[in-house]
């Protein structure tokens, strides 16, 4: 058996018939084609729909993280990103007033909300650690506190006086005049939490679950979930209209779902874009929203604690594995179709054709389960606890004994201090089958991957 991507995860969904891709220029990288340093993904990294304005974006920028957070302005004429390193790009009329950019992170940047009068933002970080830009006050954090799961998100209340921020497992957390409504933190949940969103009299909030649950607290109204709707991905934010009658879903294809009296402005969930989404932002008048696109954005991958920990040899190994990301232009030559290898589940061979391209003397190997075996049988497999590097690989699954417990692997293109990795995967969703594409996934905790990913990691090896 190839790579085994088994039961599915972030990488592996329901089936998708094609995949429109642009012209991709090429280079040689160990004796293989490479797309070249601009992602394979043809946009401009946020997209307006129905009157939400298409006032630039990420696409084709040079950035050292992963775009991760999408906030717009008051009068919808304008709009902030922030990437896992603080780093924040206005676009529209949105101003700049500071960021994270320089600043070494404990923990990588999850979240973003603008003030009330669009004249400063707030970023949250996983740990909760809450940085204020701007006419944003600091009302507190959950930076100190030893948290039972991540923080995914935050939201301002309407005033701009405090703020919400929800953890992985739904638990919220009220700082400033936010009040509590309630959370998921006692549940058990079938999905974790994607994002949160307030009413807009700040006096309740909605809470959406990766497979589309819908949790409302307060004076939020539930208008329906995507549960039972078998949309074949996952569910990565909800941005309610104004009057809080009805709400929006981005699907991590690229798809928008409608409930309520939200309106549906495109792109359809049957035929979606298929570059990755990261998070949904609505247009005041509730006649549109943004999609963030995060992949469309050249991504150098720095050393986010400032320390350059990573060896010539790792960055090597990144810059290779990010020169891959976007469609597998092969797959329309066969099912598994790949540049790589043969057609097969080919996460696998990606890897190692990335190591090998960077010289390290490993076989082109099919199967996840063979690069631990490689790496333990030369002392360099790393438990699943132990802290990775830029460059190793990561392992997916209970263990390396067959493919059934041996499921994925992806290249750590980023660590952070909390242990948080940003990877680099071939054969990777979001595309429902997973067959066609190289993807950021993260930045997650390792810990945490079982929630984040559907199955755990095992093992780490380094090169």
């Amino acid at each position: 058996m190839a790579d085994g991507t088994g039961r599915g995860g972030r990488w592996a969904r329901a089936a998708m018939a094609a995949v429109a891709v642009a012209a991709v220029l090429a280079v040689t990288v160990g004796g293989h084609p490479a797309s070249a340093a601009a992602p394979g993904w043809d946009g401009q990294g946020v997209v307006g729909y129905g009157d939400a304005v298409n006032a630039g974006g990420v696409g084709g920028m040079r950035m050292t993280a992963p775009a991760q957070a999408l906030a717009a302005t008051p009068d919808g004429k304008g709009y902030w990103v922030a990437t896992a390193v603080g780093e924040v790009f206005p676009f529209g009329d949105a101003a700049s007033f500071g960021s994270l950019a320089g600043v070494a992170l404990r923990a990588p940047i999850v979240g973003m909300a603008a003030t009330p009068n669009g004249k400063g933002y707030w970023l949250v970080a996983m740990d909760g650690g809450i940085f204020a830009f701007g006419d944003a006050h600091f009302f507190g954090s959950t930076g100190g506190t030893r948290l039972n799961e991540p923080i995914v998100g935050m939201a301002s209340t309407p005033d701009g006086a405090g703020y919400w921020l929800v953890a992985l497992d739904g638990g919220v957390f009220t700082f400033g005049d936010a009040r509590f409504f309630g959370s998921t933190g006692a549940m058990k949940l079938h999905s974790p939490i994607a994002g949160m969103a307030p009413t807009a009299d700040g006096k309740g909030y909605w809470l959406v679950a990766s497979d589309g649950g819908v949790f409302t607290f307060g004076d939020a109204t539930f208008f329906g979930s995507a549960v039972n709707m078998n949309i074949g991905t996952w569910v990565v934010g909800l941005a309610p209209t104004p009057d809080g009658g009805g709400y929006w879903m981005a699907a991590a294809t690229g798809g928008v779902l409608t409930f309520g009296d939200a309106a549906f402005f495109g792109p359809t969930p049957n035929n979606p874009p298929f570059s990755p989404v990261a998070a949904i932002a609505a247009t005041p008048t509730g006649k549109g929203y943004w999609l963030l696109y995060p992949d469309e954005a050249a991504v150098t991958f720095s050393d986010p604690t400032n320390l350059v920990t990573e060896t010539a040899n790792d960055a090597r190994v990144v810059g290779i594995a990010a020169s891959q990301l976007g469609p597998d232009l092969q797959a329309a030559q066969g099912n598994y179709c790949n540049p790589y290898g043969p057609c097969e589940e080919w996460c696998a061979l990606f890897a190692s054709w990335v190591w090998e391209g960077a010289g390290v003397d490993i076989p082109r190997y099919p199967f996840t389960g063979s690069i631990y075996n490689w790496g333990a049988a030369r002392g360099l497999a790393l438990g699943p606890g132990d802290r990775p590097e830029a460059g190793d690989v990561v392992l997916y699954g209970t263990g390396p004994q067959s493919a059934f417990t041996s499921v994925h692997v992806g290249v750590v293109a980023q660590v952070w201090p909390d242990g948080a990795v940003t990877t680099i995967e071939g054969d990777s969703g979001p595309e429902p089958t997973g067959h066609y594409a190289v993807t950021i996934n993260g930045p997650f905790l390792p810990a945490f991957s079982q929630q984040y990913n559907d199955t755990p990691v095992y093992a780490f090896v380094r090169p």
